[in-house]
C-alpha cells in the first residue's frame, strides 16, 4: 500500500514519493520541534505514529527505538514542525479569489483600473466582473474610488469588487442599476452607501450596504464551489497549512466541505463557525457536531460581527475618527442582539468567535463576555477575532475570563500607518497588543483573516516576533513592547490555535496520541531571523501520517 494522499489534478508539478501505510511507522533522522503540554518547546529526532495516523512516541536523542517498527522514512536531517493551524480564514473567499479577479497586488487606482480592463477583455464571456482586493489606503488616493472610474473602463457588464478586509464593496453604474440602487436607496441598519453631494451612491457600500448589490450576483453553482475549494486547499497546503478556522460557514459552505470528505478529497482540518444562528442550527441541530472524517471537519459554533474595519471607517470607536471626526464607526450588532445571540449559542453549547476591531467594540464584547459568564459557566472559550484596537483600560479583561484573542499578525503591518491616522498616536496604547494579551491571562490564536492577508504562517511568525515588516520597517519594530518571544508565535499557530477551536488533545502538537499532522521545512524558526523565517521552504506535508503535498 501507499501512504500518499497526492492528486494530480489538485497538486500539479508535486513530486511524490512512495510511504508505506501500515502500523507504526517511523520518521527518523530529523530536527524536531513542538510546544509541550505545558507550553514549553520539545526537541525530539523521530517520531512514530501507527495505522489510525496517531504518533505514538516521539524519541529524543539516543534513545531507542521501539520495536516492532514495520516502516522506516529517513527524515533526511530536515526541521519537522506541527502542521501550521490558521486561526480565521475565510476558506472558499480563498478559493473563489483564485477564480476570479485579484487585485491585491495594485499600487494605484490608475494600476487596479489596468489590471480590471485587462480581466474583461481576456473574459468576454462573464456575465459579471467579479475580484477582490482592492485597498485605497495601499494606493495613497485619500478617498474611495468610484463607479464613473469603473464605468470609464467596463461599460457592457456589472463590475463588483470587495475590498481586502472583506468590509466594503466597488460597483460600477451598471451594477448598481441591476440592483435597483438610486439616490432613493437608504442606507440599510450596520451599512453605509458612500454618496456626492447630491446623495447620489458613488459605487461605494459599506458592510450591511453590500448586500444592496451582492445580494443580485448569480450564485456560484456545486461545481464552482468544488473546484474553488479545491484551490483553497492547494494554497493551503502549499504554505505549510494543515487546520483553519473558518469563520463564516454557509449551510452551501458547509455541504462543499461534506462533498469534499465524502469522496476522500478532503486534505485539511476545518473548525467551522456559522455565519447566522439559522446555520448554525441547521447543521449542528442542539449543539456542536461531532468531529468527522477522522477530525477534519467540526461545527464549533457562530461567527458574530459587532463592527466593521479600520479601512472603510466601520470599527466602531469610543472617540470619533481623527482622520473623520464626524463618524465612530459603523455598528453591525446592537448591544441586545449580541447578548441575545451569543445567549442562544452557549444554551447549545456552541462557542461563540465575535468579530471585534474597534476599542468600543472590543469593549463591548468584553462586557457581554463578563455578563454571560455568570449564567454559562463551564468551559466556553469566548473568541474575540482581531481584536486589534482595545482601551488599555479593558486589557485586563482578557484574563478575568480566559477570552482567547484571535490575531492576525499581518495585520499589524498592512494596517499600522492607517491606525495611526484613523486613531492618533495618544490611543494606540492597546493595538495589535500580543504580549498584553499574555501578561494578563488571556490567550493568543494566531492566523491570517486570508484571503484578505496572505495564509503565511511563516511571515506572520516573523511580524509577532519583531513587529517590523518584510522591509524591515520600521527600525526597530512598530510599538515593539508587544511582541511576543518565538515560542509564543509557533504556540499562537500550533497548540494555541487548536485550543482556540476545541482540538487541543486532537492535534496541533507532536505528542503522543495527537494526530500526525507535520511539516518538513528548511530551517528552524525558533533560531532563524525574522527576515529568513519568511523565506521559510516547506517541502512536505503530512496530514494524520499520510504525505498530502511534496514541493
Amino acid at each position: 500500500m501507499i501512504r500518499t494522499f497526492l492528486t494530480a489534478p489538485l497538486f500539479i508539478g508535486a513530486v511524490l514519493f512512495a510511504v508505506p501505510a501500515a502500523a507504526d511507522t517511523l520518521i527518523y533522522n530529523v530536527d524536531g520541534v513542538t510546544i509541550d503540554e505545558q507550553g514549553d518547546v520539545k526537541r525530539f529526532t523521530a517520531l512514530v505514529f501507527d495505522d489510525e495516523g496517531r504518533i505514538t512516541h516521539t524519541l529524543e536523542r539516543g534513545e531507542e527505538r521501539p520495536e516492532n517498527i514495520e516502516f522506516a522514512v529517513d527524515g533526511e536531517g530536515q526541521v519537522m514542525l506541527p502542521g501550521m493551524i490558521d486561526a480565521h480564514v475565510h476558506v472558499m473567499d480563498i478559493g473563489f479569489a483564485a477564480l476570479t479577479l485579484d487585485l491585491s497586488d495594485t499600487v494605484s487606482l490608475e494600476d487596479a483600473l489596468a489590471k480590471i480592463a485587462a480581466f474583461a477583455e481576456e473574459n468576454p464571456g462573464r456575465p459579471w466582473i467579479l475580484g477582490r482586493g482592492w485597498n485605497q489606503e495601499k494606493w495613497g488616493l485619500g478617498r474611495f474610488p468610484t463607479a464613473a472610474e469603473l464605468d470609464a473602463i467596463v461599460q457592457d457588464r456589472p463590475v463588483w469588487l470587495e475590498r481586502a478586509d472583506n468590509h466594503a464593496n466597488w460597483a460600477n453604474s451598471l451594477a448598481m442599476e441591476v440592483a435597483g440602487v438610486t439616490a432613493d436607496t437608504r442606507d440599510p441598519e450596520g451599512g453605509r452607501v458612500i454618496r456626492d453631494a447630491a446623495g447620489n451612491p458613488t459605487g461605494i457600500f459599506i458592510d450591511n450596504a453590500i448586500s444592496l448589490v451582492g445580494n443580485t450576483v448569480p450564485a456560484p453553482r456545486p461545481r464552482d464551489r468544488d473546484a474553488a475549494f479545491a484551490l483553497a486547499q492547494q494554497r493551503l497546503l502549499a504554505n505549510g497549512i494543515t487546520a483553519v478556522a473558518d469563520m463564516g460557514t454557509s449551510i452551501e459552505d458547509w455541504h462543499t466541505f461534506r462533498r469534499s470528505a465524502d469522496l476522500g478529497q478532503m486534505r485539511i482540518r476545518i473548525m467551522s463557525y456559522a455565519d447566522d444562528p439559522e446555520t448554525m442550527d441547521l447543521i449542528g441541530g442542539p449543539g456542536p457536531t461531532p468531529w468527522l472524517y477522522e477530525d477534519r471537519l467540526r461545527l464549533n459554533g457562530i461567527k458574530l460581527y459587532l463592527d466593521g474595519a479600520l479601512g472603510s471607517r466601520g470599527a466602531v470607536l469610543k472617540q470619533p475618527y481623527e482622520d473623520e471626526p464626524s463618524t465612530s464607526g459603523n455598528a453591525l450588532t446592537t448591544p441586545a442582539q449580541l447578548r441575545n445571540r451569543m445567549s442562544r449559542a452557549a444554551m447549545g453549547n456552541f462557542q461563540t468567535a465575535v468579530h471585534a476591531i474597534g476599542d468600543a467594540a472590543n469593549a463591548d464584547v468584553l462586557m457581554a463576555i463578563a455578563e454571560l459568564s455568570e449564567s454559562y459557566t463551564g468551559d466556553r472559550r469566548w473568541r474575540i477575532e482581531h481584536a486589534q484596537i482595545v482601551d488599555v483600560a479593558d486589557l485586563a479583561q482578557f484574563g478575568e475570563h480566559g477570552v482567547i484573542a484571535s490575531m492576525q499578525p499581518l495585520h499589524q503591518t498592512s494596517d499600522r500607518t492607517m491606525a495611526e491616522t484613523r486613531l492618533g498616536e495618544d490611543r494606540l496604547g492597546g493595538a495589535y497588543a500580543w504580549r498584553s494579551v499574555i501578561e494578563v491571562g488571556g490567550r493568543l490564536a494566531f492566523g491570517s483573516d486570508s484571503p484578505v492577508e496572505p495564509a503565511d504562517a511563516f511571515a506572520g511568525l516573523a511580524v509577532a516576533i519583531s513587529r517590523t515588516d518584510a522591509d524591515g520597517q520600521p527600525f526597530g519594530g512598530w510599538r515593539a513592547q508587544e511582541t511576543v518571544s518565538r515560542e509564543q508565535a509557533l504556540a499562537a499557530y500550533t497548540s494555541g490555535a487548536a485550543y482556540a477551536g476545541f482540538a487541543d488533545g486532537r492535534f496541533g502538537r507532536l505528542i503522543p496520541g495527537e494526530r500526525a499532522d507535520f511539516l518538513f521545512v528548511d530551517r528552524d524558526p525558533l533560531l532563524a531571523s525574522p527576515s529568513d523565517i519568511r523565506a521559510t521552504r516547506v517541502n512536505e506535508v503530512w496530514l494524520g501520517g499520510t504525505r498530502v503535498f511534496s514541493r
